[in-house]
């Protein structure tokens, strides 16, 4: 698992990638309840401490306040998020509440975050 901090292929040289937090790439089940589409079934492909991506097969409008549920290495997820973006089929979501739940993302990409440092030896 490995943060996506790189510019995309075929971006500008020199571009700075602007996001605050760095993503590391993690591939779970999500569920997400939308007020206009229902239930949804997804699997993410990354996380940073400020939101998540995820790959569903239904559209979601832009804009809308969504509940995500899904499990990460230290615990369960149950959070709401805004639909910040879509390409494609992949959607991007912005975390909006902040409590003890933020806590397990902020545990969860540490540990990513050290699981892809190098290792130094004498």
């Amino acid at each position: 698992m490995e943060a996506q901090n790189q510019p995309a292929a075929g971006s500008v040289r020199g571009r700075v990638d602007a996001r605050r937090q760095p993503r590391f790439k993690i591939e779970v089940d999500i569920s997400i309840h939308s007020r206009t589409c229902g239930v949804l079934q997804g699997q993410t492909v990354d996380i940073s401490e400020s939101g998540i991506s995820a790959m569903l097969r239904i559209e979601v409008p832009l804009g809308e306040v969504v509940e995500l549920n899904f499990k990460l290495p230290f615990g369960s997820v149950m959070l709401y998020a805004m639909v910040r973006q879509r390409n494609a089929f992949r959607y991007g979501f912005q975390f909006v509440e902040s409590n003890i739940v933020h806590q397990v993302i902020q545990t969860t990409c540490r540990h990513l975050a050290v699981d892809k440092s190098p290792v130094f030896e004498p």
